[in-house]
């Protein structure tokens, strides 16, 4: 450790928003130490345009980084292209080593892990098969794009965010599809089971088909595929995608020994079980009040904030206040944005009809707005964004109308 307390040297496992975001936080508050990323793909890239815009082939790979290499030496960040096979977390007077698969030794007075999540791939026989797709990376997406071609038939096991994203990519480039889900209305528990609705209603607009059901099998049909659902009916394929959530990527940290429960748990500072090590975005999950761990966010502005506020714990100084959560989704030229939950005992209530401007706000039993969900409000949004921060009591009648102004109402005295 240096002399004014901050570590002498830090490597982030994890090139994603997470490890990204940390390493940049780190520069700015003036960390001066060795600085090291290490990720399999090298330099950092986003992974939200993965289903749209890089799927469609009109984002290259280039504009998919997160920032130029000039950017990572300028900062003086070294940048690894190389896996992470085991971390020495070190006694905690002793600095963790992380054993790189290509046989090479890091050490570093403080490891931050940022590792993510994979994409969950269904127990199913036949889920090996190639022509069976998850979506996690831009090879997967690289790979997805090759079969998605006008004429072919797409089949997606899962019609949440993701899956819904895809659909919507696949119909742009000409291909069938047939969207499989459990669940009468996905994305429900996300957005609110009206918004949901007018969401899913998108699909049949757009000619994308959606069975109501669960896949028990994949087959090789010649040079198809057919998707075996457990009502005993069968649907033909090109392709099939996977898009059935994620999976927190923990054996890192498992093998470290660290607390572990369904994701590396942590405080708000990014602290794990050991003094050396950290964690931040997908993978991690924060210890509440009580010591009870919260869920598991997943989204892209989550996983910003959290590799903020591990840079911070890192270098022992209070992280940056916690954000509403707050996420987006982009399918058939619609953008969702939410804010905050959707699921709080309460009620909701409506602004505007199905279409640009539609909105769905969440209001908890006293009162005070927990949740907004809408459809091309990007303004409104972040008004109501500043309504749920300030905890304010809120007006159904005021909230209804769509002439009043959201901006007025966050401005307002309480």
């Amino acid at each position: 450790m240096s002399t004014d307390g901050a570590p002498a040297s830090i490597a982030v496992v994890g090139g994603g928003i997470a490890g990204f975001s940390a390493v940049r936080e780190l520069r700015r508050r003036g960390y001066a130490g060795v600085l090291s990323l290490v990720d399999p793909a090298g330099l950092p890239y986003d992974r939200p345009p993965l289903s749209k815009a890089f799927l469609a082939g009109t984002l290259d790979r280039l504009r998919l980084q997160l920032a130029p290499r000039q950017w990572f030496e300028d900062n003086s960040i070294s940048v690894i292209a190389d896996s992470a096979g085991m971390l020495d977390a070190g006694s905690g007077t002793t600095a963790p080593v992380l054993a790189l698969t290509s046989g090479t030794e890091l050490t570093a007075d403080v490891v931050l892990l940022a590792t993510g999540a994979r994409a969950r791939r269904l127990p199913l026989p036949g889920a090996d098969l190639p022509g069976v797709f998850t979506l996690r990376s831009a090879g997967d997406a690289e790979a997805l794009r090759e079969r998605i071609i006008p004429g072919a038939h797409l089949v997606i096991l899962g019609a949440g965010l993701i899956g819904a994203e895809v659909a919507g990519t696949a119909r742009a480039l000409g291909a069938d599809v047939t969207l499989v889900d459990p669940a009468g209305l996905p994305s429900a528990s996300a957005v609110g089971p009206e918004m949901a609705g007018s969401l899913h209603q998108l699909h049949t607009a757009h000619g994308t088909h959606s069975r109501r059901g669960m896949p028990a099998a994949i087959r090789a049909d010649g040079g198809a595929l057919t998707v075996e659902l457990t009502d005993g009916s069968r649907l033909s394929a090109t392709a099939v995608l996977m898009a059935a959530g994620s999976e927190p990527v923990t054996e890192l940290a498992r093998g470290a020994g660290l607390a572990v429960d369904g994701g590396v748990l942590v405080d708000g500072s990014g602290r794990t079980s050991h003094p050396r090590v950290f964690a931040a975005g997908d993978s991690s999950r924060r210890i509440g009040s009580g010591g009870v761990p919260g869920r598991r966010f997943e989204h892209w502005d989550a996983a910003r904030h959290t590799g903020e506020a591990a840079a911070a714990g890192m270098l022992g100084v209070d992280p940056p206040a916690a954000a509403v959560d707050w996420f987006w989704s982009d399918r058939y030229g619609v953008h969702l944005e939410v804010a905050g939950s959707m699921t709080v005992p309460g009620r909701t209530v409506l602004r505007g009809e199905p279409g640009p401007g539609f909105m769905a706000f969440r209001l908890g039993a006293d009162g005070t707005l927990a949740g907004v969900a809408a459809v091309d409000a990007g303004t409104a949004v972040r008004a109501a964004r500043r309504l749920i921060e300030t905890g304010r009591r809120v007006d159904p009648e005021q909230l209804r109308d769509p002439a009043v102004d959201l901006r007025r109402l966050a401005r307002a005295k309480a």
